[in-house]
């Protein structure tokens, strides 16, 4: 028994040696940041704006799906406009990121886009939903659309939006048009 003890102790020694060789000790003591969660639209992230500065809530509410925007067409399948809001909880104005690659769209095959990917799709400006540039004055918000040219495989992507730090933020989109102001949107987009 005793040496059953000892043998078992000197393995676990030499195990834990070349274990601690095997490393380099950086990463020791630096656990992984854990990931976002992804939210559904109506839901909030609270996030900074451009360099860090300032505190910005972004709200996407509604997507929609469409073939055709006023006299534009899309050059993949369809376009999908989002709606969000752009909420300064600062003493000071904020410019969101949304100019600076902010707003991506991931298809569920993992093919990424910016938004505005296409001349259609940068020049979506929907009446009502769209009113202005990405800087927010102190505690105000701004209504804007985005939009994203694709084709009908890759609806019910995920929405990401990457502030001024560089942290991604997640939104799991339907694939349908979803969201409080769809009938809005749509007549909006005709």
């Amino acid at each position: 028994m005793r040496h059953t003890n000892r043998a078992t102790t000197l393995i676990t020694v030499c195990c834990l040696g070349l274990l601690t060789a095997c490393t380099d000790g950086e990463d020791q003591g630096r656990p992984e940041p854990p990931p976002r969660t992804a939210l559904r639209l109506r839901q909030s992230a609270e996030t900074v704006g451009v360099g860090g500065r300032g505190a910005m809530r972004i709200t996407p509410d509604t997507v929609v799906y469409v073939h055709k925007a006023g006299t534009g067409t899309p050059e993949h399948d369809l376009y999908a406009v989002v709606t969000f809001s752009a909420e300064n909880r600062s003493n000071t104005p904020v410019t969101a990121t949304t100019r600076k690659g902010g707003f991506h769209w991931k298809a569920p095959n993992g093919h990424t886009v910016k938004a505005g990917n296409s001349k259609g799709a940068a020049r979506i400006a929907p009446v009502g939903f769209h009113d202005g540039g990405p800087t927010v004055q102190p505690h105000t918000f701004r209504k804007n659309a985005i939009a994203f040219d694709i084709t009908n495989s890759e609806k019910g992507g995920t929405l990401i939006y990457v502030d001024g730090n560089g942290d991604a933020f997640r939104w799991k989109i339907p694939t349908a048009s979803s969201g409080d102001a769809v009938p809005a949107l749509k007549s909006a987009l005709t």
